[in-house]
């Protein structure tokens, strides 16, 4: 993700180039000795460090991205905010809420403004999606699905990473996916009230690798540890608008290769959309109720933000696109003094989400969120 927010810095006036900032590459940290110095061969840092403190104190550093691993998140988010600079941060911010809302209260304090990294919903056809919506061209909403699968951590000989710690991690597949999950929920319907939840560990058992990791990588015949979070959750939501959701979301889905999406349901359409096909939404709408078929939509300009990239309907954009977007959002949020885009504020929202879907998990009872 460092690099992805690197790319999207580097790219970022070429899509956007009425942006009154103009983002310099100033310093680069990795505390794996020789990372920061081969990022800054590559993508031009003027600096390179193995101390993120070094990288957030430095005068000339206005802003800074954090792509840490989770149990970082709040300490060098609350160090950022002290230190009076801007945040872009990937998500979950934190281990628990009470981290997240930390950040926020940092953040808040100095005035400063942030972005987090809920990408999906910068895809020019959930922006289609939720217009589709919000114009009621699919009558009041029923029902919902949101589905993130993927095979990241399928193969038995996955490392024993730290993304399976509840120290290092918290949640697992919760925090890792269902946050999206939620943050696509809330962004098209609305808040979020009461879940109920079920999780499961498939894969207990990992080896440890035996140095450095990045990725998802695998080990075979070091030292076995446990896996101490949840592969998989499957939940239900219920929406203040009376909508009803499921949200269903696994890390060692064999055959599901980054298989995001979901599809909603009014009283007299539907629309749906999977990651893989970016720019195709599926839409239903009409009179009929019965027999009206979908009807597959190429988003292009006029659609999100599909024209700072591409001239017409049909053609690709790519998963760095939606980190340009998210780039271009943040920069325009400093310059602006405005928020636009996700903010720690929709940070904070997702870790209600994710909290509650834990509690009844554990409990196997409704939760409500306090939001």
């Amino acid at each position: 993700m460092g690099e992805a927010h690197t790319r999207a810095y580097a790219r970022v006036l070429h899509h956007y180039p009425g942006l009154v900032v103009s983002p310099q590459l100033v310093v680069v940290a990795d505390e794996v000795p020789g990372r920061a110095a081969e990022a800054a061969g590559r993508y031009g840092f003027e600096v390179a460090t193995t101390d993120w403190r070094e990288a957030i104190t430095r005068a000339d550093v206005a802003a800074v991205s954090v792509t840490a691993p989770n149990f970082l998140h709040r300490q060098i988010g609350e160090a950022v905010a002290q230190a009076g600079r801007h945040l872009w941060i990937e998500k979950p911010v934190g281990l628990h809420l009470a981290d997240a809302q930390a950040v926020e209260a940092a953040l808040r304090r100095q005035r400063l403004h942030s972005a987090v990294g809920f990408n999906y919903r910068h895809a020019p056809a959930v922006q289609a999606a939720r217009e589709l919506i919000a114009d009621g061209r699919l009558g009041s909403i029923t029902h919902a699905s949101f589905r993130l699968l993927s095979d990241y951590a399928a193969h038995p000989d996955g490392a024993l990473t730290w993304r399976y710690e509840l120290a290092r991690a918290g949640r697992g597949v919760l925090a890792d996916l269902a946050s999206h999950g939620a943050d696509l929920a809330w962004h098209l319907l609305g808040p979020i009230t009461e879940v109920v939840a079920d999780t499961a560990i498939f894969l207990p058992k990992r080896q440890r690798p035996t140095g450095a990791t990045t990725g998802h990588v695998r080990a075979t015949g070091g030292e076995t540890g446990a896996v101490e979070n949840e592969d998989y959750l499957a939940g239900l939501l219920r929406f203040a608008s009376g909508a009803r959701a499921n949200i269903e979301v696994s890390r060692v889905a064999v055959g599901e290769q980054n298989t995001y999406g979901f599809s909603v349901h009014g009283t007299s359409g539907a629309v749906a959309w999977d990651f893989r096909r970016l720019g195709e939404l599926l839409v239903s709408t009409g009179t009929r109720y019965q027999d009206q078929s979908f009807e597959r939509v190429l988003v292009g300009p006029g659609h999100g933000d599909y024209a700072a990239f591409q001239p017409g309907s049909g053609i690709a954009m790519s998963f760095d696109d939606l980190k340009v977007i998210e780039a271009a959002q943040f920069l325009r949020s400093i310059a602006e003094d405005e928020v636009h885009g996700p903010s720690i504020a929709d940070a904070v929202r997702a870790a209600a989400v994710v909290q509650a879907l834990g509690e009844s998990a554990d409990s196997g009872r409704w939760v409500k969120i306090d939001t």
